[in-house]
């Protein structure tokens, strides 16, 4: 028999939620194991229980919105820096974008500001797509210990790249004593090189070049997952469209 495991857990581990959301509604007896409510924090139960949410957790739920921000160099991802104020701060009514086939019937709210976090680093000198959600399944999915999520940078260096160098990038580079996971690098242009990573290190693109002898010039991010950049102007925001999944 498998031994018993914390309930917000495994919630968070079967993609229902993230662990705080859990906790929150297992406090508000929002969730059922096997037909009986839960209402007792560190609950612990049976691996293969069948969980249901109550109908006021969906609710909840389909009301956190992602946004997708085209980040300016300047703006750190996450907390204030010096020099640096966090991306959120452009999150204005005034600096929406409306996409193409985009939901006009999403309005913008103060509430959607309230726990809009980001999900996956983008250094202040870094450009390009930042996903920001209130949504702790998607952020799991983005940035959980087990996500495979793909992420494409384009990369402006300077510097002599050989054919060894290149194939160091593509895979045999470690950082902080930890080997990193096969890469897709190849040239995009005669001073661009384009990144498909699977994790996303500390600064871990501009570090990687180093180790080859190459000074990256400008770092763009271009895609997470499915969802593109595309035409979202810098410095501009969307929504996440419901038809979109990383």
């Amino acid at each position: 028999m498998n031994a018993p495991v914390r309930l917000s857990k495994l919630m968070a581990e079967r993609g229902l939620c993230s662990r705080r959301e859990a906790d929150a509604w297992i406090e508000r007896g929002w969730v059922f194991v096997d037909g009986q409510r839960i209402s007792e924090l560190g609950t612990r139960v049976d691996p293969g229980a069948r969980i249901r949410l109550a109908p006021e957790a969906r609710r909840a739920q389909s009301r956190r919105v992602t946004i997708l921000l085209h980040k300016p160099a300047g703006y750190v991802s996450g907390q204030p820096e010096p020099d640096c104020k966090p991306a959120v701060v452009l999150i204005q009514p005034e600096t929406r974008w409306q996409a193409p086939g985009e939901d006009g019937d999403m309005r913008f709210e103060p509430a959607h500001l309230r726990g809009l976090a980001p999900a996956g680093r983008l250094d202040a000198d870094s450009t390009g797509l930042l996903v920001l959600t209130q949504d702790g399944r998607i952020a799991r999915q983005l940035i959980g210990e087990d996500s495979d999520i793909e992420k494409e940078y384009l990369v402006r260096v300077q510097g002599e790249l050989d054919a060894r160098g290149l194939e160091l990038l593509r895979h045999g580079l470690s950082l902080d004593g930890k080997r990193l996971r096969p890469a897709r690098v190849e040239w995009q242009n005669a001073d661009q090189l384009r990144f498909v990573l699977r994790e996303g290190r500390k600064r871990q693109i501009r570090r990687m070049c180093e180790l080859v002898g190459l000074r990256v010039l400008g770092l763009k991010r271009v895609r997470i997952g499915r969802v593109r950049l595309g035409a979202l102007p810098l410095g501009r925001w969307r929504y996440l469209r419901a038809s979109e999944r990383f």
